[in-house]
């Protein structure tokens, strides 16, 4: 009996320890990530740290000094470029390493390594695509420039000197979690940051959904719905600005597009808020008489967060601002002479075309009455616990066929990519933005930015200016394709050579203007001009609201401060409101009203129009507004094959503010025919209901803060890395756009003048180790909407109480 249960006790005790040290699907091995010696446990870390370090490293030429600030941010002073961004690597790397893995795999195709046939049809979707592709020829060019290989290699260096030095126990916290190691980082890396940057601000389509719309509709309905230009608009460009160039050619529209767009035969909703803010003011308007600059960018908030503070400083440099871990140079910054931010332009800089194939074997396509050769590239998939995935991609003059036929979809494929169409992409182009940045953060006056946007191709940027000579200026710049009006609103057939981009808006033509008479510039988002510019940008822009609210605040402001410029950056004041509660409000028959619906009714009749963290009003305009809108345009555009695209919201006010009589408003499933004021009525109605069933009666528990929550979510969606969901005002068409864990992910704001001040804050902080007292020090300060100063310092001997640690680095012999 001993013997027995001596060998069960025994057969037990291997099973546990092979259990422990086996990954079994999502989990990790509970033994290894439980080990004291090696597991999360040394991943905490202790508030104090050392005041006065010292590192020896073999990379390096000279010493580097870091100071390290009370939120940890590096102040890196080296005696050259080389050492500074061997440093700055090292240093990201010590912070973020496991983020700057992650997100290059995301955009390599390379997440199936480490999560498995989960993450397969990501890979290849991001194959297909021709993420590697465009990362390959940007290298390319990025390789081809002294400068640019330099800054690198020089950066890569450092974060594999890193990455070498670290074992098992040192690994971050997540590679423990999904149970794997770090690789040597590449330069390639470097640009394929850049591509996900691509991907994430000009990386949609909604082609597939407007052809379908075209096809439904025809065009006079389409054009109607879905119009070039928005009934209200308030340029980034001043309306009425003059342009003192001779523009190209346009190339005229083929036959084929003619044909669709003028016959009357029948042939991804954008999400409000994802872009960003930026202005500036001239000197006239400021309380000590220079400019003042401000951006904040809207993009998903995580933990960690997509930027990096830091400030980089060598013979020639001194730059602080935020970098995108994993790529060298300060992105958006400042230093002692200029500033400058940055937003998205929109631009429509990726088409699809339609591809007719020989025959089966997709070896020919038809293109200008000639069967021309398709090409193949290869993409091997490594897939964890599993045999690679060999999978080809076919390729034409336009770009990948990414998707040649339905064999190659699964169920997980977006939905937005057409079948057996080309993609033409500008982030497949070669392109060179490091050296765009790298100018900037050495620029002294307006000609050095002039000259850094020419560097920049893609994603298409509004880029803010401001400098101590006094000047201000904005520029929606990027490689924009030369383009005949609507040419790639709609799928465009392959085979036609007119179809093809004609070339690139010269660069001295895209618009710009500097010191306008108004004393400001801003962008959100909005059309880039009025529609006296004569190059096709993209028919589709954010709503103006955002852009009008800035402009109405800057236009009247006077002496004003960084704080003015805080205050107007979390200002949550609703435009939508502004201009569509007395329409709402006239239709609404309060007399048909039941108690609840009664006092929300009162409640949002005297509502401020502001999306506060306590206001009621807010919850109930916000979704009545919603309900409104579906009511008009789900029968008719929530069709599978629509996707869901419906027309804009600022043709949805148009139609309620103008067109009262219109059909839309009419349900084509209901046997009754449906008004204005019936839909208006009853989507009020609808709503209160709803949140009466969902809050309880009106009052407390239906403020914006509660109704509305948000979360800062870590990459890997874990809960417990994540910071929980809080309370904020705003929404996508305010300033603030905060609205489901997307809004603004560095705020910044900078005073010019013979001493710059800066002042920023990140939602999050420095430190990608959830073990760290770093890890989110700053949140609660961005969650207020206060700014901190930043730490600018002009020599690493300045003294500051607010640096907490110097770490002193010389080359390893």
């Amino acid at each position: 009996m001993k013997l027995i249960k001596a060998f069960f006790s025994i057969a037990f005790t291997l099973t546990l320890i092979w259990m422990l040290q086996t990954k079994f699907g999502p989990v990790p091995p509970l033994g290894k990530f439980l080990s004291p010696a090696d597991g999360f446990w040394q991943n905490a870390e202790s508030k104090n740290i050392a005041t006065n370090s010292t590192l020896k490293l073999p990379g390096l030429q000279g010493a580097v000094t870091v100071k390290y600030d009370e939120n940890r941010i590096p102040h890196i002073f080296a005696q050259n470029e080389h050492d500074l961004y061997y440093a700055q690597g090292y240093i990201t790397a010590t912070n973020r390493l496991w983020q700057m893995d992650i997100q290059t795999r995301s955009a390599a195709g390379r997440l199936a390594e480490v999560a498995g046939d989960q993450a397969l049809e990501i890979d290849r979707y991001h194959r297909r695509m021709g993420m590697v592709y465009g990362a390959e020829n940007s290298l390319k060019a990025m390789m081809a420039d002294k400068t640019v290989r330099q800054m690198i290699l020089a950066y890569t260096d450092g974060i594999n000197d890193y990455i070498h030095q670290l074992g098992p126990r040192e690994y971050p916290l997540e590679f423990k979690l999904l149970d794997y190691a770090p690789e040597d980082w590449k330069p390639i890396n470097c640009a394929f940051l850049l591509k996900l940057m691509s991907e994430t601000l000009a990386g949609g389509s909604n082609e597939f959904a407007m052809s379908n719309i075209l096809k439904k509709f025809g065009a006079t309905t389409t054009n109607d719905l879905f119009p070039d230009y928005p009934s209200k608009e308030d340029p980034i460009i001043p309306v009425g600005t003059k342009w003192n160039f001779k523009p190209l050619p346009i190339p005229k529209p083929s036959a084929g597009f003619l044909a669709q767009m003028n016959s009357e035969a029948k042939r991804a909703v954008k999400e409000e808020g994802i872009g960003s803010n930026n202005w500036a003011v001239s000197g006239s308007k400021t309380a000590n008489g220079y400019p003042i600059l401000a951006n904040d960018p809207h993009l998903d908030l995580t933990f960690p967060s997509i930027w990096f503070q830091v400030q980089l400083s060598a013979p020639g440099m001194n730059v602080y601002g935020v970098s995108l871990p994993g790529a060298p140079c300060v992105i958006l910054g400042f230093n002692n002479n200029i500033s400058w931010g940055i937003t998205n332009v929109d631009a429509d800089v990726l088409d699809w075309y339609q591809v007719k194939f020989k025959d089966a074997t997709k070896n020919e396509y038809w293109y200008n009455n000639k069967w021309n050769k398709t090409t193949r590239r290869v993409e091997v998939i490594n897939v964890r616990g599993q045999a690679p995935l060999y999978d080809t991609v076919i390729y034409t003059h336009h770009g990948p066929v990414v998707y040649e036929d339905k064999s190659k979809t699964t169920k997980h494929t977006p939905k937005f990519v057409p079948v057996g169409d080309a993609l033409r992409w500008i982030a497949h182009d070669e392109s060179d933005e490091l050296m765009a940045m790298y100018i900037l953060n050495t620029g002294k006056n307006y000609d050095d930015y002039r000259k850094a946007l020419t560097f920049f191709n893609a994603p298409a940027s509004n880029f803010v200016f401001a400098s101590k000579d006094n000047d201000i200026a904005i520029t929606p710049n990027g490689k924009f394709p030369l383009k005949f009006k609507d040419q790639g609103k709609f799928i465009l057939d392959g085979s036609d050579p007119a179809n093809d981009w004609h070339g690139w808006i010269p660069f001295d033509q895209n618009p710009t203007v500097k010191n306008p008479p108004r004393g400001f510039v801003s962008s959100a988002n909005q059309s880039s001009t009025d529609q006296t510019y004569p190059y096709y940008i993209n028919w589709q822009f954010a709503p103006y609201q955002r852009g009008k609210r800035i402009n109405d605040r800057l236009a009247v402001m006077q002496k004003a401060t960084v704080d003015s410029m805080r205050l107007l950056q979390t200002d949550v004041y609703s435009i939508r409101a502004q201009d569509m509660m007395p329409a709402l409000m006239k239709y609404l028959d309060a007399t048909k009203l039941d108690q609840n619906q009664l006092a929300a009714y009162k409640i949002v009749k005297t509502w401020d129009k502001n999306f506060a963290v306590n206001s009621v009003g807010a919850t109930i305009f916000s979704n009545w507004w919603i309900e409104i809108y579906k009511m008009i345009w789900s029968d008719d555009f929530g069709s599978k094959e629509l996707q869901g695209n419906y027309p804009s919201m600022d043709r949805t006010e148009k139609l309620i503010l103008q067109e009262p009589d219109s059909k839309w408003f009419d349900n084509i499933h209901s046997p009754a025919k449906e008004t204005c004021a019936e839909v208006i009525n009853h989507a009020f109605v609808n709503v209160v209901d709803s949140l009466t069933h969902k809050y309880g009666q009106p009052g407390k528990s239906w403020q914006w803060g509660t109704v509305k929550p948000m979360e800062i979510a870590h990459l890997t969606r874990q809960e417990a890395l994540s910071s929980g969901n809080f309370e904020t005002g705003g929404t996508g068409s305010t300033v603030n756009a905060l609205i489901d864990g997307h809004g603004p992910s560095w705020r910044m704001v900078v005073q010019m003048g013979p001493t710059v001040k800066g002042y920023g804050i990140l939602p999050g902080g420095e430190s990608g180790n959830p073990g760290s007292f770093f890890y989110d020090d700053m949140l609660k300060t961005w969650q207020q909407g206060q700014l901190k100063e930043l730490l600018f310092m002009q020599s690493p001997n300045e003294k500051s109480n607010r640096i907490k640690t110097t770490l002193t680095i010389s080359n390893k012999k």
